[in-house]
């Protein structure tokens, strides 16, 4: 066994033992090598700690565990908010482009590219946009000309979960089961539930991110329609979020082959010298492409509450969302942790929403110590998706482009006529040749999932 003496002046720290592969968590995250979200680029780390700093007081993870009782392995939900506060790029995201790339020279295989709601509103930033300038259709003949056979829309797998998470808010609502119904879109949130928190799993809904059911579609449902063999499809994902490198991984998640950030995209295409503002707009494909105003809004904090709320309403009373009388300004806030009574058809119920897994903490503290609530929406990421660590970096200024991100997603929302995933036709088309129903049997074997108790992995926790 190997011995060693650290003395580390600046920061005050002196230990004596069994050589350690990690520094001390006072001093830094730790971060394994195959980390699948995040890289620490050692030479380039200062230890000034900011990493440490975020991590304990936004997301709670580093300072809930020791390192001594996971011998010595860390413990990370992926969220990458550490990258966004890095001052010398030492932390990054894990960048998967490259071996796309080399991939796509195979012209026997089949491209599928989808994307999620915050990329629109995040890539801009790289191509001197305005801050949350909305460039969907820049977007779309971004990825056209880097190559892909087909462009998707992640706002269709949105609007499939809406339908699916509402019919089982719903059931659990008149059942008064496994209440507060959390929403599990968010695979830092999962992971943060898995890890510390597993008395609470059977809360999470069991509906697979938009990601994850986008990609189901895609390798079944897709595949028939458009006559295409699915072994030869290359199904990847566009995303805000470096978390969803980690989530593809989990083998009840599988069907997505690739995930690239919003970042990474940027990074791709000034490689390739493309310039997207020298780019005419195009649009999605047709089959895929299409989705609701409430599969817009997801990529904001409060928004997939807002989406659930919608066509939870009509589930319930059979009015159309439009007539939708609920007191939902609290929603549409930038503020870490609010939550609200509203009237659902003939009943009140207490919705909770947050981000940053601190303020979860918060909200399970609350919950364990007797409040009640009857739907929670949790965001690892400040603003929800539209502040993942997979998009543009503003060191200093991430609040302000993150606002506008929001204001770009809710004045989208107000263009788009249909406002609820259930009036969303190809949802319907959808349901009524390939899936029967919400949470029908084919709907459960493609679209449900199921969680794990973590907490060995974290020690018991501090």
């Amino acid at each position: 066994m190997e011995f060693c003496f650290h003395i580390f002046f600046s920061f005050g720290i002196i230990e004596i033992g069994e050589k350690m592969k990690h520094l001390s968590q006072n001093v830094r995250v730790a971060i394994e090598k195959d980390n699948p979200a995040i890289v620490r680029i050692e030479d380039k780390c200062i230890k000034c700690g900011q990493c440490a700093r975020i991590c304990n007081a936004m997301m709670s993870v580093n300072n809930y565990y020791d390192l001594e009782k996971t011998n010595d392995n860390a413990v990370c939900v992926h969220c990458g908010q550490c990258l966004k506060v890095c001052p010398q790029d030492a932390i990054v995201g894990r960048d998967d482009y490259q071996q796309l790339q080399k991939l796509m020279k195979d012209k026997n295989k089949i491209f599928v590219v989808s994307t999620a709601p915050s990329v629109r509103v995040g890539l801009g930033d790289e191509f001197g946009f305005a801050k949350g300038e909305f460039v969907q259709g820049k977007m779309v003949a971004l990825l056209r000309a880097l190559g892909f056979n087909y462009v998707l829309d992640v706002n269709f797998g949105a609007d499939l979960t809406i339908c699916e998470e509402a019919a089982e808010f719903v059931e659990r609502l008149k059942n008064n089961k496994n209440l507060p119904h959390f929403t599990s879109c968010c695979p830092a949130w999962v992971r943060f539930v898995e890890y510390f928190y597993p008395n609470h799993l059977a809360n999470l809904s069991t509906c697979k991110s938009p990601i994850a059911m986008q990609s189901a579609m895609i390798k079944s449902y897709f595949a028939q329609a458009m006559k295409i063999d699915s072994g030869k499809i290359v199904n990847v994902a566009v995303t805000p979020c470096v978390a969803k490198k980690a989530e593809i991984k989990r083998a009840e998640l599988s069907g997505t082959d690739f995930v690239i950030t919003t970042a990474e995209l940027a990074k791709w295409a000034k490689e390739r010298k493309i310039d997207i503002s020298k780019l005419e707009d195009d649009n999605f494909d047709s089959l895929m492409g299409k989705a609701s105003a409430a599969g817009t809004i997801f990529g904001n904090t409060g928004g997939v509450c807002e989406a659930v709320l919608r066509t939870a309403y009509h589930n319930l009373t059979g009015q159309d969302s439009a007539n939708l009388q609920l007191n939902l300004n609290f929603v549409r806030d930038y503020d870490g942790f609010r939550d609200a009574e509203i009237v659902l058809g003939d009943r009140k119920i207490k919705v909770c929403i947050c981000f940053g897994l601190a303020n979860a903490r918060r909200l399970m503290e609350m919950i364990d110590g007797g409040q009640h609530f009857d739907l929670v929406e949790v965001m690892a990421c400040p603003g929800g998706c539209i502040g993942g660590a997979g998009q543009p970096k503003h060191l200093g200024e991430e609040a302000e482009y993150e606002k506008e991100r929001i204001k770009s997603l809710y004045k989208r929302d107000k263009k788009l006529k249909s406002s609820a995933a259930h009036t969303n036709r190809d949802i319907q088309k959808l349901y009524k040749t390939f899936l029967k129903a919400p949470n029908s049997e084919l709907a459960e074997k493609y679209l449900h999932t199921k969680f794990y108790d973590r907490s060995d992995e974290v020690g018991g926790g501090v």
